[in-house]
């Protein structure tokens, strides 16, 4: 979906301000609440009751796997309640768009998003302190997070796009002895952008009925980052929200686990890092930026200058490896996995050897031990990707009311010398196609398997 600037400075217009909530990881004293940190959201112009009439709910509504996610025709969501529809009326009616095509993108994202949080309210969810889901919690959720996008996406505000290091970490408010930071941020300089993300997408997922698998092997590769050592997560990826799915998920294990969450580092591609509404989920989360080798041979000119950036971010890596207590998520295959159109299937993409020799070099360049975990993802629900690779940023952009699920497999031991490298991604592969079918017959979407 394709943001202009004048389609998210109109969205600047609604007011929403102050904070957000996103997702980050690495080796700190960071809370999962974040006591005194600023978490307000600023209101949303309409006169609708917070209260969302539930009268016909029922707990048949949650969410099921359904097939033409990436469906755009409005009759395949979710129809709204008064109550999220007035919101969503008022939204979008102070869109003030001299060219009315302008306004399709961003709308199909807001009507997405209403009609996630419209089921997860028919559906009986609560937030975590216990309160409803409601639709002027949709409209703040949805107005805040565009404001940062014009911000810091577009680069609207007095200092400009947010530019990322290539070791990105992530804000968490509280930053004022970064003068840089402080300059750029501005009156947002307390605002959390870990939790913003999470407080975003936390209610499109039906937590209740999600699945966490292989718990054991979570609080094992805890303890080992607790120990000093280092652990690489090597994992399936489904959508741009997988981030925040891990924080959740690890959140429903424990508090501590929730606190590892917040402290593992995202290798990035250069779109969560450019795409204007992405940008401000970025902010909040540790990362890795780098270029993949498609991205990079796209444009020779520009090539010399990304491969240097990605030498940059190896380098980076390995100067945390070698600190220890890092724990870093990456997926193998370089991208998101994509549905079989013909079939509805959703096999996963295939790792890339390359990549995980990579990283195992660098754990052992490291000389502080080094440990691999397979990890499977289902999320494909929540944010389906495009049927094809997108070359540019600005992707359509669905958002569905689902259960979603996380495995966290056996250790891989990082042995064998470079003859039977293969083997070593074989098995990752094969553990991490193990725990993805478990949790799809778990979660009752068969359908989906390979």
């Amino acid at each position: 979906m394709k943001f202009s600037t004048s389609i998210l400075t109109a969205a600047l217009v609604l007011g929403a301000s102050s904070s957000t909530y996103a997702f980050s990881t690495q080796q700190s004293t960071l809370t999962r609440n974040n006591i005194g940190r600023s978490s307000s959201l600023g209101p949303l112009a309409s006169s609708t009751e917070d209260k969302v009439e539930t009268a016909a709910a029922s707990s048949s509504t949650a969410a099921t796997p359904a097939n033409g996610l990436n469906d755009t025709a409005p009759g395949s969501r979710t129809p709204l309640t008064p109550e999220f529809q007035a919101v969503r009326d008022a939204a979008v009616g102070q869109l003030k768009l001299p060219n009315p095509a302008l306004e399709k993108p961003l709308v199909h994202f807001m009507d997405e998003y209403f009609a996630s949080l419209c089921t997860a309210a028919a559906a009986g969810a609560k937030n975590p302190d216990g309160s409803e889901i409601t639709a002027q919690q949709a409209g703040k959720m949805m107005m805040t997070t565009l404001s940062y996008g014009v911000k810091y996406g577009l680069g609207a505000g007095p200092s400009g796009k947010f530019i990322f290091d290539v070791r990105h970490k992530a804000i968490r408010g509280g930053e004022a002895e970064e003068e840089s930071l402080k300059a750029m941020l501005g009156d947002d300089v307390d605002v959390d952008f870990y939790a913003a993300g999470c407080d975003f997408f936390r209610p499109s997922m039906d937590l209740e009925n999600s699945l966490v698998l292989g718990d054991d092997n979570m609080k094992k590769a805890l303890e080992q980052i607790n120990n000093g050592e280092n652990v690489v997560f090597l994992a399936n990826h489904q959508s741009e929200a997988d981030p925040q799915v891990v924080s959740c998920l690890f959140e429903k294990v424990s508090e501590d686990c929730g606190d590892f969450a917040s402290r593992v580092t995202y290798v990035a591609g250069h779109k969560v890092t450019t795409d204007p509404l992405a940008v401000p989920f970025s902010m909040g989360r540790n990362l890795l930026c780098i270029h993949s080798k498609k991205h990079i041979d796209a444009d020779p000119e520009t090539k010399p200058a990304k491969s240097k950036q990605n030498m940059s971010a190896m380098s980076s890596m390995l100067g945390g490896l070698k600190e220890g207590g890092m724990a870093i998520w990456v997926a193998p295959s370089g991208g998101r996995d994509r549905r079989d159109v013909e079939t509805g299937k959703i096999p996963i993409a295939p790792f890339d050897q390359k990549t995980v020799d990579m990283f195992r070099l660098m754990g052992n360049k490291s000389k502080t031990p080094t440990h691999f975990y397979p990890m499977s993802m289902v999320s494909y629900d929540l944010c389906p990707p495009p049927d094809f690779v997108e070359a540019g940023v600005g992707e359509q952009r669905n958002v569905r009311y689902t259960p979603i699920g996380i495995c966290i497999g056996d250790e891989v031991p990082n042995v064998g010398g470079a003859e039977k490298r293969h083997l070593f991604t074989e098995k990752a592969e094969e553990e991490c196609m193990e725990g993805y079918t478990e949790l799809l017959k778990g979660l009752g979407m068969e359908s989906y398997i390979p």
